[in-house]
């Protein structure tokens, strides 16, 4: 399972590097952190059960943001 969390990180980092090329930097530091998390998850060799665990509660946190910002921060029509 700790495999899937450095494959994650890869993936996201490789994000990381086209939003920064792309000249869109938050995003950029967002992935970025989110490749730090994942690359730190994947070295810590947990129990399979608590890499679930930790996985569902970043959908969850992931879920609820996404909702907040497209409902209360979106401006539709922008861009």
């Amino acid at each position: 399972m700790e495999r899937m969390y450095r494959v994650l990180s890869f993936w996201t980092a490789v994000f990381t590097v086209l939003f920064y090329i792309g000249e869109m930097y938050v995003p950029a530091l967002l992935f970025l952190a989110q490749t730090g998390f994942f690359l730190l998850l994947g070295l810590l060799r947990l129990t399979e059960r608590m890499y679930m665990y930790i996985f569902a509660a970043y959908l969850t946190i992931f879920f609820a943001a996404f909702t907040y910002y497209t409902t209360f921060h979106f401006v539709p029509g922008t861009g």
